[in-house]
């Protein structure tokens, strides 16, 4: 069974659990912590790769006449950053998770 799917927005495997966790035994919790930890540990390079996107729209919105294309580049630079916030949550709000499964 796969407890993740892909967020195409985010570009990353997100969790996705059937039942509440309490009902899943202790062998299928360590494999959900264990395959998450790997995702969350790409989080920050996916972080990476988005910023670059932004600086290189950055780039060409200064050297940009086109009003509408301005406009465009706008939108896709506040969706680019509206991603990374979105991704720094899952990467933070899933931390305290794995801390409290483990104690």
């Amino acid at each position: 069974m796969n407890f993740f799917r892909l967020d195409t927005r985010l570009g990353i495997l997100v969790p996705h659990l059937v039942n509440e966790w309490e009902h899943y035994d202790q062998e299928k919790r360590e494999n959900i912590l264990f395959q998450w930890e790997k995702i969350r540990g790409a989080i920050p390079d996916r972080i990476a790769d988005l910023e670059q996107e932004i600086n290189e729209k950055q780039n060409a919105l200064s050297d940009e006449s086109n009003f509408l294309k301005s406009c465009q580049l706008n939108s896709e630079i506040s969706e680019l950053a509206s991603i990374i916030n979105d991704l720094w949550l899952w990467y933070r709000t899933h931390q305290d998770i794995t801390h409290k499964a483990h104690l």
